[in-house]
């Protein structure tokens, strides 16, 4: 990580700032670009991060996770702007954090990758004038904190990524979207571990399989930036999906009424949730339709938009700076 840091500064630095954050909700995986591929949707968790005269953190949650998430320094949020700074070398001031989330939890929609990169980008704000961190410095850092790219990516810079790793570290290219095509998340009421979703995968897979995955990877970007008709071949997978499908079996049967009829579904990220990449509004509505009108247990059809824009920060307000 290549960062330009001025020498440290005091926390007296940082009294009276604060600072906004809004960040994408993420499908990672969009069926064979297993790890590699990432899209941001118009889903978000927004975050106000305040300085305090005290040591240490407090957070409020609002929405999503409230009761549930911890909300003192053990927050993942506190967690990952309290590294941006040791990373930085920089000193930790007190923080109060409103954290008004939207993104579920546990349901393959990157929320812990959101709360990562809010926390990165809370302290990229805080940061400003004194660490110059730039797009990769900022990938990196979300990277290390958990584990893989394939959501943060997305989340950090919006659009459709395609991401990888290198000796110098992580790496992305963001693609935009052919207008066309109309996301749909289906979230179910029960949560997956991703820990669990990684640890059904196994060790090897079949020659054939690992080919089969890498046409339809190269063949989902072209559908994705210029051909969504091609959608419903190029979301095929042999690498991952099938190995989970124990785990989630109304996923996996809902996923297969859904391409029975023509609707490229796959898992979002490790699941339960599905994503049904519609070529169209007017496909996405009918795969709503006929998702609503299934029995059993409930699904909550989300029909989002591709986010373009990715993560943001803002600065409310300096007091005192000196």
């Amino acid at each position: 990580m290549n960062v330009f840091v001025s020498p440290s500064a005091s926390v007296r630095a940082f009294a009276g700032l604060s600072v906004t954050v809004r960040v994408p909700a993420t499908t990672a995986n969009l069926g064979p670009g297993f790890d590699t591929l990432g899209l941001a949707l118009s889903l978000y968790d927004e975050l106000t991060v305040t300085v305090r005269d005290t040591p240490g953190a407090t957070v409020e949650v609002i929405g999503v996770g409230e009761g549930e998430v911890p909300t003192d320094e053990s927050n993942l949020v506190v967690r990952a702007i309290a590294y941006t700074f040791a990373a930085c070398s920089q000193p930790l001031p007190g923080l109060d954090l409103v954290a008004r989330n939207n993104i579920p939890h546990g349901r393959g929609l990157g929320s812990s990758g959101a709360a990562i990169v809010s926390g990165i980008m809370a302290a990229k704000g805080l940061l400003d004038g004194i660490v110059d961190l730039d797009a990769g410095s900022l990938l990196a850092l979300a990277t290390a904190l958990e584990g893989h790219p394939d959501n943060v990516a997305p989340a950090l810079f919006g659009g459709l990524t395609i991401a990888w790793t290198t000796d110098a570290g992580p790496q992305h290219k963001k693609l935009m979207v052919h207008r066309g095509v109309s996301p749909l998340i289906a979230v179910p009421e029960s949560t997956m571990s991703t820990e669990l979703a990684r640890s059904l995968r196994p060790a090897s897979v079949p020659h054939e399989d690992a080919i089969f995955n890498v046409s339809r990877s190269a063949l989902l970007i072209a559908a994705l930036i210029q051909s969504p008709e091609l959608l419903l071949a190029a979301t095929e997978d042999k690498l991952h999906q099938s190995y989970r499908a124990a785990a989630m079996p109304e996923t996996e049967s809902l996923i297969l009424e859904l391409r029975s009829l023509g609707l490229p579904a796959v898992v979002s990220g490790a699941g339960p949730s599905i994503l049904v990449l519609c070529s169209d509004p007017a496909q996405r509505l009918v795969a709503a339709e006929l998702i609503a009108a299934r029995s059993g247990s409930p699904w909550q059809s989300l029909l989002l938009a591709v986010d373009f824009k990715g993560a943001t920060v803002t600065v409310l307000r300096v007091e005192n700076s000196a």
